[in-house]
């Protein structure tokens, strides 16, 4: 039986058109675009104020907006808000459940807020209860929940009424990480059946195993977006890890490998103790292997290579050297 309230879905649950938003004489948003198709998790990541938290109350009509266009499952957010907001959830970075409640409780409540009846109500918390692994704490009160338990119910409240766009502003700050690990399992599972969602993080880790695509926020502007594959295709480095027998031949590698253009001055290069040099490359072994040729020929043993394939982490502080350092940022007021 399909879940109450199913909304049906056009080809682009989300398209953010050139929006741009001033907030307290400042331009908090200056010219975002992105989409979302139907089933796909976009991840928006960006520093304490790049404009997330804005974006996330923009998008769910929480506050207006300056300039462009928004559509959210085909209705227009400036013509049409209630429209977006009967298509939409939101699960914020605080908690909206009540914690004298129970977790059933809870569940009901916001069913016959939704407009279920009392046995609709019921039927749907059961449901989510399972589905959230819930169930033998549906009768606890909240205030008796773990931090992830708690953090699994209120994305389950943001499901009484499936949503066409589900949006998750940094779902799993302040989880420990097997909180975090079962959440993720969960989101996973709402793409998996079909929900479309937007979430916005701090942690790389957390949009590398969710989304789809990845959203590069920065003083307001999306300076890259694309698949995190694409993404550490386009701007990552392999991490190499060469072991020599002693310290001398890791000096001399390494001045060998100046000759071939890496720098510790692009920190690109890096002679440790332990005869251990550390190199980035773009190629991967297509790239390190004449290296290691050029080393081998100038007579120095290596002992070990080791190769780390480029993260979201590399990516994210490649935009920011090329973009101006994120720990510098001044929010004036953005979030």
């Amino acid at each position: 039986m399909a879940p109450p309230g199913h909304i049906p879905v056009p080809p682009s649950i989300l398209d953010v058109r050139d929006l741009h938003c001033r907030r307290g004489g400042n331009d908090v948003l200056r010219g975002v675009d992105l989409t979302i198709p139907p089933g796909g998790i976009l991840a928006v990541l960006g520093a304490n104020g790049a404009g997330k938290t804005t974006l996330i109350n923009v998008l769910s009509t929480l506050i207006p907006f300056t300039s462009g266009s928004v559509t959210v499952a085909g209705r227009d957010l400036a013509t049409d808000a209630a429209g977006v907001r009967s298509s939409i959830s939101l699960t914020g970075q605080f908690a909206a459940v009540d914690n004298d409640l129970t977790g059933m409780e809870n569940l009901v409540f916001f069913g016959r807020l939704a407009g279920l009846s009392g046995r609709a109500a019921r039927d749907r918390a059961v449901e989510l209860l399972d589905e959230f692994n819930l169930r033998d704490a549906a009768d606890k009160r909240l205030s008796d929940y773990s931090g992830g338990m708690r953090r699994r119910l209120d994305i389950a409240v943001s499901l009484v009424v499936p949503p066409a766009l589900l949006f998750l502003d940094e779902p799993s700050t302040g989880l420990d990480p097997e909180s975090r690990e079962a959440l993720w399992s969960q989101i996973l599972d709402l793409r998996n059946h079909g929900t479309s969602i937007l979430l916005t993080t701090q942690y790389l880790e957390e949009a590398d195993r969710l989304a789809d695509r990845v959203a590069v926020l920065r003083d307001g502007r999306i300076i890259a977006v694309d698949t995190p594959r694409n993404l550490k295709s386009e701007y990552g480095r392999y991490r190499c890890s060469v072991t020599f027998q002693d310290h001398a031949s890791a000096t001399t590698a390494g001045e060998l490998l100046a000759d071939h253009g890496y720098t510790t001055r692009d920190d690109d290069l890096a002679v440790r103790d332990g005869g251990v040099v550390e190199l980035l490359v773009r190629g991967g072994f297509t790239e390190l292997n004449p290296l290691l040729q050029a080393i081998d020929r100038a007579g120095l043993s290596i002992t070990d290579v080791g190769m780390t394939p480029p993260s979201l982490d590399d990516v994210y502080f490649a935009l920011a050297r090329a973009d101006g350092d994120p720990a510098s940022d001044s929010d004036g007021g953005r979030r």
